[in-house]
């Protein structure tokens, strides 16, 4: 799998893997815990990790910006992983939410979430930005050996930063267990049993907003507790909350195993660099215009790009927000946690990667190249056989708004929950989505950097995820205000038109890139 590849992609690979499984323990549940905790609707859960999940990348802009400018790559990355590793450790503390607290450690957590936030954006575009200097490199070695040797160094990026980003997923594919499965133990110790839909009914008993969702209440609470005393809901609550708080010191160990791996293996990282000055001056003024010229296409095309990804990530990243609640909501999950089912998604990207690395690489061999504009445009047109998937089984299952769904007595809800199968099914055509877009963006957008600017142009990729993650917790509105499959045909059409829009700038796009 390495073969040809520059020496460094795999230290870089386990860096970034050590840091994804810290993220993704965090990540898989932090809609659900910020509802459990405070008892937040989820639009308002959503909201918050919306901006969370957005300041991750708006501040890669600030952390490539830091990194261009100091020229200190590697030592942005190792602050990044501290302060990771700080706002972990604000979150892994228990302590109970009440009436009496809520005020600060509400802002409390957002302080944590913020400390996250930041220090991956000082991490993650930085990273990237060293690993498309190896492939810069890479091919500046391989030009000194021919033409032919030089195409073939162009040739292994995009399945580089493919491997780079399995190794992503082998840590969140692990991560998503470690929440659900402490707070599931920690439960039993303390006698009570996990229901996904008891800790909101829960919250609605001690604030006397329960209504006529008592006796589903009383259902649960009786299903739920291992002992012969009353429920008591402020007891479960706390329990419930203390295990998910358990599995941060997890995301904390991870952090510091990161940090370990990359320091360890930081002689071999190369430094993105600047041109030289004197490089510069010896260019007559006619190849500086041309040189200026091209910077500017590049820019546009990179912004071109990033203007699909915008809408990519607000359908892709459902998968914490709107796919998450369906998952609790509508998909029977008394066997597995809503959590777990994250990490499918993971899961198809290891197992699927090495074969559309061998089918790209089967077409290139044949002469027929898929050029990396065109693949993201296949991807997004993927991710709406996704959604199209999702808006015509919703549709014919007759399902109402998650608001709605939800009030409906506790055996005909059960009666019309789905099957498991849904959702593998829709990660399938969102992982594959994902495989055309994400490992290929970052691809893209290390092809068409100027070289004084990798750092930025890596955080411009992520800030334009974060535009998309800002946009994310209307999935959670739409989900419970209309029937879900409008919710869902909304991402279908969102999806659609930016394939068209793609397809239409391919051919420019391919120009600029070759």
């Amino acid at each position: 799998m390495f073969k040809g590849h520059p020496k460094g992609l795999l230290a870089a690979a386990l860096s970034n893997m050590g840091e994804r499984f810290g993220y993704y323990i965090m990540n898989a549940v932090l809609l659900l815990f910020l509802c459990s905790k405070f008892g937040l609707s989820d639009g308002t859960a959503g909201l918050i990790y919306s901006i969370f999940y957005a300041s991750i990348y708006i501040l890669s802009l600030i952390g490539g910006i830091i990194a261009d400018r100091t020229q200190d790559y590697k030592g942005t990355i190792q602050k990044g992983l501290l302060v990771m590793a700080l706002g972990y450790i604000l979150l892994a503390i228990p302590v109970t939410a009440t009436s009496g607290n809520i005020s600060w450690l509400l802002p409390f957590t957002c302080v944590a979430l913020a400390l996250i936030a930041f220090g991956n954006g000082l991490f993650k575009g930085n990273l990237q930005a060293i690993v498309g200097q190896m492939y810069d490199n890479l091919e500046a070695e391989e030009a000194s050996k021919g033409q032919e040797a030089l195409e073939i160094a162009k040739s292994k990026r995009d399945s580089g930063f493919q491997i780079f980003y399995v190794f992503i997923n082998i840590g969140g594919l692990i991560a998503p267990f470690v929440a659900p499965l402490l707070r599931e133990w920690w439960l039993k110790v303390n006698g009570f049993l996990y229901n996904a839909n008891l800790p909101e009914l829960c919250h609605k008993v001690i604030n006397g907003t329960i209504g006529d969702q008592v006796g589903k209440y009383d259902t649960l609470a009786a299903a739920s507790t291992l002992s012969d005393g009353a429920f008591d809901p402020s007891a479960y609550l706390e329990v419930f909350n203390q295990g998910v708080h358990f599995s941060f010191f997890a995301s904390v160990a991870a952090m510091l195993i990161s940090l370990g791996i990359f320091l360890y293996y930081k002689k071999i990282f190369p430094t993105p660099t600047k041109r030289e000055a004197s490089a510069t001056a010896s260019y007559t003024e006619e190849e500086k215009v041309a040189m200026a010229k091209e910077i500017k296409q590049r820019m546009y095309a990179l912004f071109a790009v990033l203007g699909i990804a915008i809408f990519f990530w607000f359908s892709f990243h459902q998968n914490g927000q709107s796919l998450s609640v369906f998952a609790r909501d509508f998909v029977k999950t008394d066997k597995i946690a809503p959590e777990i089912w994250q990490a499918v998604n993971p899961f198809f990207v290891i197992f699927l990667t090495p074969i559309i690395m061998w089918i790209f690489g089967s077409l290139a061999k044949k002469g027929k190249s898929v050029s990396t504009p065109r693949k993201i445009a296949i991807g997004m047109g993927i991710a709406g056989l996704a959604y199209l998937f999702l808006t015509a089984f919703s549709y014919t299952q007759g399902y109402p708004s998650g608001t709605d769904f939800r009030a409906l007595d506790e055996g005909v809800a059960a009666g019309m929950k789905a099957d498991w199968w849904v959702l593998i099914v829709t990660y399938f055509f969102l992982t594959v989505a994902e495989l055309f877009i994400s490992p290929l963006g970052l691809s893209f957008v290390s092809k068409v950097a100027p070289k004084h600017m990798l750092g930025l142009c890596q955080g411009l990729w992520l800030g334009a995820t974060a535009v998309g993650n800002l946009l994310i917790w209307i999935g959670p509105v739409m989900y419970n205000a209309w029937p879900i499959w409008k919710c869902w045909t909304v991402f279908l059409v969102v999806c659609l038109i930016s394939m068209g829009v793609m397809f239409g700038m391919v051919k420019w796009l391919e120009r600029v890139t070759r």
